[in-house]
C-alpha cells in the first residue's frame, strides 16, 4: 500500500504542537512596564529586581544617586551588544544582543560612589520578544554608614541585655517565690497545710505514681506538694498543670520542681496559684503534664485546708 504523504492541516498542527511544546520550556517572564520604579531601602542590598529586556533595544536606569565609576558588573558577561554609564553616573543604558532569548537572565550589580547604604544593587534583566521595559527608575534611601554602626552596635548592646536578664530571671527561679515557696519551705504563720495523700483519687494510667501528697492554704492563694515516682524509662519534667473544681471551672497552676524524676527515682513537684480559696468548689482535680511526650499526672479529690490566721497544722 502506498504511504500518502501528510497533508497541510496534519503538518500544521504538527508544528503547532511543537511550538507549543517549545514555548512551555521557556523560563517564565515576569510582569512587563515600559516604566517601571524601584524603592530601595537600606536593607535592600541582598534584593534583586526583575527588569524585562528586549533584544537589540536599549533600557536606561535612571538612579537619583551617582554610581561608582567603572563599578558595573555582570553575569554572565558578553550576553549584551552595548552598556554604558550616563553622566555624572546618574544612568545606565543596557542593549541585549539581537540574539537575547526570553526568559534569559542577566544580573547587573551596580555601586554607589558616595559610601552610604545600600552600597550597590543588583538587577536581573529577564528576556521579553517584544515588551521590554524602556526606563528604570531607581530610587535609594541612603543612609550614612555611621549611623548604621551606631544601629548594629545598639543592637547588640540590646540583645546582651536581653541575655543577662533571662540569666537572672533562670537564677531567680532556682527556687520557687510566693505562696509556692512557703509551701515547699513549709513556713509558719498564716499558712495553713493539711496532708492530702490518703484521699486522694489516682487515675490508672497515670504516668507517676503518687506517694505523698500535702496541700496549702493561704489568704493570697493555694498550693500542693506532690511526692511522685516515675516507674517510666525516662525522666519526667513537668510543663504545666491545671485544677477543675466541682463546677468545672479550670484554674492554670504555676509549676515547679527542682529537677527532672528519674527513671525509678522519686520526686517532688509543687503547683499553686495566687486566687483564694473561695473562689473554687472544691474536692477538685488536679492535672500535670510533661514537657516532652503524652505522660500525665491526673489526681481527684484534692482539697485544700481552711484559710485562718493560726500556726501550720501537723
Amino acid at each position: 500500500m502506498p504511504v500518502l504523504p501528510p497533508s497541510p492541516g496534519a503538518l500544521l498542527t504538527l508544528a503547532l504542537i511543537a511550538g507549543t511544546t517549545q514555548a512551555a520550556e521557556l523560563p517564565p517572564v515576569g510582569r512587563c512596564a515600559a516604566t517601571s520604579r524601584v524603592d530601595m531601602a537600606a536593607d535592600s542590598t541582598a534584593q534583586a529586581f526583575d527588569v524585562c529586556v528586549s533584544p537589540d533595544e536599549t533600557t536606561t536606569f535612571v538612579f537619583d544617586s551617582s554610581l561608582a565609576a567603572g563599578a558595573v558588573e555582570f553575569q554572565p558577561e558578553g550576553r549584551l551588544a552595548d552598556w554604558a554609564q550616563g553622566k555624572e553616573g546618574l544612568s545606565l543604558h543596557v542593549i541585549p544582543k539581537g540574539d537575547f532569548l526570553p526568559g534569559e537572565r542577566v544580573r547587573v550589580t551596580v555601586r554607589f560612589a558616595d559610601g552610604a547604604a545600600p552600597a550597590s544593587a543588583t538587577f536581573w534583566l529577564v528576556g521579553h520578544a517584544a515588551s521590554g521595559t524602556r526606563r528604570v527608575e531607581v530610587f535609594r534611601e541612603p543612609r550614612p554608614a555611621g549611623a548604621l554602626k551606631r544601629e548594629a552596635a545598639e543592637a547588640r548592646a540590646e540583645a546582651r541585655q536581653c541575655q543577662e536578664d533571662k540569666a537572672r530571671l533562670l537564677a531567680e527561679r532556682k527556687e520557687p517565690s510566693g505562696l509556692m515557696g512557703a509551701a515547699w519551705l513549709e513556713r509558719g504563720g498564716a499558712l495553713q497545710s493539711k496532708r492530702i495523700w490518703v484521699d486522694l483519687k489516682q487515675h490508672p494510667a497515670n504516668a507517676l505514681r503518687t506517694e505523698d501528697a500535702r496541700s496549702y492554704s493561704h489568704p493570697g492563694g493555694i498550693a500542693a506538694r506532690l511526692e511522685l515516682k516515675n516507674p517510666g524509662a525516662e525522666p519526667w519534667t513537668v510543663a504545666g498543670a491545671v485544677l477543675k473544681d466541682s463546677t468545672g471551672v479550670e484554674v492554670e497552676l504555676s509549676a515547679w520542681q527542682e529537677s527532672a524524676i528519674a527513671s525509678g527515682a522519686l520526686g517532688h513537684v509543687v503547683v499553686g496559684t495566687e486566687r483564694e480559696l473561695g473562689q473554687l468548689g472544691c474536692p477538685c482535680t488536679l492535672k500535670l503534664w510533661e514537657a516532652q511526650g503524652p505522660r500525665t499526672v491526673t489526681l481527684g479529690n484534692v482539697t485544700f485546708p481552711a484559710t485562718k490566721h493560726a500556726p501550720v497544722s501537723e
